[in-house]
């Protein structure tokens, strides 16, 4: 369905933090056609309120200081009422590379996401490919 073409990414370093010799260091850059996909999916999303109320990360509106913020609300509200918190904060790096495109797609699926549009995200998310360009040397 999707050319392998518009499969092919064109990945751009972008500097995150630490030290500049590091390539962990540096964020792949590379929308092509995501931007434009990204953009209709999260406007049939957010009016059909499918997302989860504390879905913060990747929103408009959402933030992750808002998330920031309802946490602390709740570890107040819970040390009024002399309640034990506990909390576990995990931070997974390159989270989106280890999605299960089959687990992707069966969610698209049972949020509504059907026909042509589903054949296009399955397309999409075989044989994709990518090569790197550099502007400048990341050391």
């Amino acid at each position: 369905m999707l050319p392998d073409k518009l499969k092919l990414a064109k990945v751009i370093p972008v500097y995150k933090k630490g030290d500049h010799s590091l390539p962990p260091n540096y964020r792949p850059i590379s929308k092509i056609i995501e931007k434009i996909m990204a953009k209709r999916l999260k406007d049939y999303l957010t009016p059909s309120s499918i997302l989860y109320n504390y879905q913060f990360g990747f929103r408009q509106n959402y933030s992750t200081i808002l998330a920031l913020i309802d946490v602390v609300d709740d570890i107040y509200n819970h040390s009024e009422s002399n309640e034990y918190v506990l909390g576990i904060y995990l931070d997974l790096q390159k989270a989106f590379d280890t999605v299960d495109h089959s687990i992707l797609l069966w969610k698209l699926y049972n949020y509504g996401i059907r026909g042509v549009v589903y054949s296009w995200f399955a397309s999409y998310l075989s044989n994709r490919m990518q090569y790197k360009f550099f502007k400048q040397p990341y050391f």
